[in-house]
């Protein structure tokens, strides 16, 4: 606990900050200033994460590789849980990978979405001074709503808000969007970053089904700043894990053959427009000097043929100059 209290102060100067951008613009106690100061926190975290992101890649693509060795030591020691165990760390140890380092974005993240919810549940929603935020900021995020809802406003305890019933629809609706997120981050992980030998797969399936169930359970408690917060990191999440499956996905997926397939094409097309570019003869403008392809000059010049040379003829004699001639050739 004493660690979440410690985080709550840099929260709440992330807060301060986007407040202070934001406030100019739609206003100092405005919901939405809020809601964007927010939305806010969790780019600001999301950025400092990319580091840690970029090693869960690393250590999905490094499990992936070492599947056929895991399978090999899996099958040798079945009888021997601690020399399969021993085996698998040197394995982990000797390729420089760690099943762990997958998981470092999500442990890093809870911290700070807990010491979201003490600011909001025990700062904003009791009116208490926390970090930046003074007196004046907490009364006036306490006093903010959107579409009639207070951050601090919960399903669970709709009953102490102003307007139960909208707190108790938007909270619905978010906590609907998040699994919907949540559920369709995971399915597209599984279904095209994920190799079918993966030993995993159970598992990540189960979660895929799993982990948006908890989230309709527990978000009933959680205040609206809080599923503003998580619904964000979701679509974050979602988008990113999009951009990972085109761009950089595991080897052995289906992601990897589609990815590869448009590369050989992309490559083939390209090829194809050297090659057509290499047929193509050179035109030359009046000072001697190649004009490009698709140019005005060139295609003036293109159109332009060349004349071919006038053929002279002999000219035609008379009949005195024939016989003249004759008699001279015959003397």
């Amino acid at each position: 606990m004493f660690i979440i209290e410690w985080i709550e102060i840099p929260v709440s100067y992330i807060l301060y900050f986007w407040h202070l951008i934001i406030s100019p613009i739609f206003g100092a106690a405005s919901g939405l200033t809020w809601v964007l100061s927010i939305v806010g926190l969790v780019v600001v975290i999301r950025i400092l994460l990319i580091p840690l992101f970029v090693k869960q890649i690393k250590a999905q693509r490094g499990m992936q590789l070492i599947q056929p060795k895991m399978k090999e030591i899996q099958k040798k020691y079945a009888g021997d849980r601690e020399r399969q165990s021993q085996e698998m760390m040197k394995l982990y140890k000797e390729t420089g990978t760690n099943p762990l380092s997958s998981c470092l974005p999500i442990i890093l993240q809870a911290p700070i979405f807990f010491a979201l919810f003490r600011v909001l549940q025990y700062g904003i929603a009791q009116q208490q001074p926390v970090g930046a935020l003074t007196q004046e900021l907490v009364d006036q995020a306490h006093n903010a709503t959107i579409f009639g809802v207070p951050l601090w406003g919960t399903f669970m305890r709709a009953a102490e808000t102003p307007n139960p019933l909208a707190t108790r629809i938007l909270t619905v609706i978010m906590i609907i969007l998040m699994s919907v997120t949540t559920f369709t981050t995971q399915r597209q992980l599984l279904m095209k970053n994920t190799a079918a030998d993966n030993p995993m797969a159970k598992q990540m399936k189960l979660m895929a089904y799993v982990f948006p169930f908890i989230f309709a359970i527990s978000g009933v408690g959680f205040p609206v700043g809080v599923l503003v917060y998580w619904l964000t990191t979701n679509l974050w999440t979602m988008g990113q894990q999009f951009w990972v499956i085109r761009n950089n996905p595991v080897p052995g997926t289906p992601a990897h053959e589609a990815f590869m397939a448009r590369k050989q094409a992309k490559a083939a097309a390209k090829a194809q427009r050297r090659a057509g570019a290499g047929s193509a003869p050179e035109v030359i403008d009046d000072q001697g000097r190649p004009v490009q392809p698709g140019s005005a000059d060139g295609d003036a010049a293109a159109s332009v043929e060349p004349k071919a040379p006038a053929r002279s003829q002999p000219k035609r004699q008379s009949k005195s100059q024939r016989s003249k001639k004759g008699k001279s050739g015959g003397g």
